[in-house]
């Protein structure tokens, strides 16, 4: 059972992340075509899920935020922000959604709540996203919430057999209270 309502959008919530929901977790993450986009290589067993969980979404020194994507109060993914820095300048977004999931726009809606959370509540003055070649839904998340493609990293991560590229997308505080949507 996800935890409480962190951040509520018109079509999800953002909850807290509870030990009850690190089975969901571990299935997602292991999806061939999940992690597939995440640079995953090794399967993540129980023992590491629970660890990441008592590690990093346990976290009580508030340096990352961890949270369950979730509709109606089903489980559906999971965001965080992750300090890219130790003065807290720049954070980067990392987000996965169980496959089922894809193409309906929750993606979008939850990185919109994160980003904003991000600006508003953690006071972040640039937030960042990768993206691997070829996951397109990815790239049309930050393209559609108004981050710029800053960088190509060229063939810089091993996937599925191949070298690809990495695309970084940025957005800085004053530009995204300064967008129309």
């Amino acid at each position: 059972m996800p935890g409480p309502v962190f951040l509520r959008g018109d079509r999800i919530e953002l909850r807290t992340i509870e030990e009850d929901d690190l089975d969901f977790l571990q299935d997602t993450i292991n999806a061939p075509n999940v992690r597939r986009f995440l640079g995953s290589r090794s399967p993540v067993n129980g023992g590491q899920e629970r660890e990441w969980y008592e590690e990093r979404a346990s976290d009580t020194d508030g340096d990352h935020v961890h949270l369950l994507v979730c509709r109606d109060g089903e489980a559906m993914g999971s965001i965080g922000l992750h300090p890219k820095d130790s003065t807290g300048v720049n954070v980067e977004i990392g987000i996965l959604l169980a496959e089922e999931f894809w193409g309906e726009g929750y993606g979008t809606d939850a990185s919109r709540l994160i980003t904003d959370f991000a600006f508003r509540e953690r006071r972040h003055h640039r937030v960042i996203a990768r993206v691997f070649s070829g996951n397109v839904g990815s790239a049309r998340i930050w393209e559609k919430l108004g981050f710029r493609h800053e960088a190509t990293h060229v063939e810089s991560e091993f996937l599925d057999g191949e070298y690809v590229d990495v695309e970084f997308y940025a957005i800085l505080e004053d530009e995204w209270f300064g967008r129309a949507e």
